[in-house]
């Protein structure tokens, strides 16, 4: 069967990928997240800090996978264990970039300062 005339799309065409930027309260927050949890079970803070690296480098690829909370902000649930982490972020089209501002735990019951 003949498709329509005129040019086709490429199906290997590449799309852009966001740049995934971690603000300086995110790091704050890992490292507190992950140092809590290191000195309780090392092995297990080393796995929840590369589950966090893991589903936080999905944005680059798809930067509105996130629940909006409001206006341009939004969350990532991380599912890590029986519970697991958010991440707050914004998508910047303009810069084409993804700005982590902060990570907690699910059972805390805000973002830390």
């Amino acid at each position: 069967m003949a498709g329509p005339a005129g040019p086709q799309p490429q199906s290997g065409a590449a799309a852009a990928v966001a740049q995934v930027v971690y603000s300086e309260n995110a790091l704050a927050n890992l490292v507190r997240a992950f140092e809590f949890l290191a000195g309780h079970d090392p092995g297990a803070a080393a796995n929840a800090a590369t589950a966090v690296r893991e589903a936080v480098e999905t944005l680059a690829n798809h930067p509105l996978l996130g629940r909006r909370v409001t206006g341009e902000l939004r969350e990532l649930v991380i599912s890590y264990g029986k519970t697991g982490y958010v991440a707050l972020y914004r998508f910047v089209p303009a810069r084409n970039q993804v700005r982590v501002l902060a990570i907690r735990h699910q059972r805390e019951l805000d973002f830390p300062a």
